[in-house]
């Protein structure tokens, strides 16, 4: 069984910052792409920022420059840096993890969530 252990929201004023941490435990083979996803109530889950097996990262134009993706050397945690937060980014984070399973029949190509924190900026 994967599972993807969120940690690090809370609430914050404008201007300050929070790390997040997703930690992926259980019988996977490899982590292709580590996605950090935001929603708002009413919204579609939208991408924030993601890094890839070969540590190449993308973000957001909105947070571009703000926040930081990163991960521990084992691959297994990854981070999500955010800083000079804005009451706009106030959201349920969620961590999502592409990975390869490998059976005896084959390798399956599977996609895990985090359980979501909640991150409150106020202004």
């Amino acid at each position: 069984q994967v599972q993807l252990e969120e940690s690090g929201g809370g609430l914050v004023q404008a201007g300050g910052s929070l790390r997040l941490s997703c930690a992926v435990s259980g019988a996977i083979s490899s982590i292709n792409v580590m996605n950090w996803y935001r929603q708002v109530p009413g919204k579609q889950r939208e991408l924030v920022a993601a890094i890839t097996s070969g540590g190449s990262t993308n973000y957001d134009h909105s947070v571009k420059g703000r926040f930081t993706i990163s991960r521990d050397s084992a691959k297994t945690t990854v981070y999500l840096q955010m800083n000079s937060l804005k009451p706009e980014d106030s959201a349920v984070y969620y961590c999502n993890a592409a990975v390869d399973v490998v059976t005896i029949e084959g390798t399956n190509k599977l996609e895990y969530w985090g359980q979501g924190t909640q991150v409150t900026v106020s202004s």
